[in-house]
């Protein structure tokens, strides 16, 4: 059976840089594509699952590292490799924290694009050197891991200042049952109110890079 990738980048150049990477590297491979969030949801919740995804952090919808939380938290078997313009140390370590299997930064040649895919298929890691993070965001990784997907799907809201009835209408459920996730997610976090999640999550959801090139 053919490789099932599911390349999930809102730009379609960038889109077409990655199906020429894989596709290089694996000339049979099964190519299926996303350009928003909603779409990568819908691929790997509908038909034959994708044996990995290549994942832009930035793509409507995503709030960053929130739905790279997602995407590991319900589908922990399909490995995820986080393809990204923002490429600091820091960024990638947060990627790895929060879950990928693999980081290349979107500058990187195609051959590097092939040999992630490649090692994440065999079952390995692969990423650029970086410096070590301190504890802090591994603790806070571990947090965010331990959520349930509608707890973070409302952590996401928060991020992109939803108020819990907005929230609530986009998730198809009763206000009350977004406030008692909105109690859960506080204690979780270790802080005492809304506006200081919200603060948490905006660290999770960081703001793209400059508009010089893809997001």
């Amino acid at each position: 059976m053919a490789t099932r990738i599911l390349i999930a980048d809102d730009h379609p150049l960038m889109r077409a840089a990655l199906r020429q990477s894989v596709t290089q590297s694996l000339p049979d491979a099964d190519i299926v594509e996303a350009s928003r969030f909603e779409e990568v949801e819908s691929a790997l919740n509908k038909g034959d699952p994708p044996d990995t995804v290549l994942l832009d952090l930035h793509m409507p919808g995503m709030n960053g590292l929130i739905g790279l939380a997602l995407v590991r938290n319900e589908h922990p078997a399909i490995p995820v490799i986080v393809v990204s313009a923002q490429e600091d140390p820091a960024t990638v370590q947060r990627a790895m924290e929060y879950g990928a299997s693999a980081f290349v930064p979107k500058s990187a040649p195609i051959t590097q694009i092939g040999d992630a895919i490649q090692a994440v298929l065999d079952g390995s890691l692969w990423a650029p050197e970086t410096g070590n993070q301190g504890g802090e965001e591994a603790d806070l990784a571990a947090v965010v891991a331990g959520l349930t997907p509608q707890q973070l799907r409302v952590l996401g809201g928060i991020a992109a200042g939803k108020l819990n009835k907005q929230i609530a209408y986009e998730m198809g459920v009763a206000e009350t049952t977004v406030k008692a996730h909105v109690t859960v997610i506080l204690r979780r976090l270790g802080v005492h109110s809304r506006t200081q999640a919200a603060l948490v999550a905006s660290r999770l959801a960081f703001a793209p890079p400059p508009p010089a090139g893809e997001g």
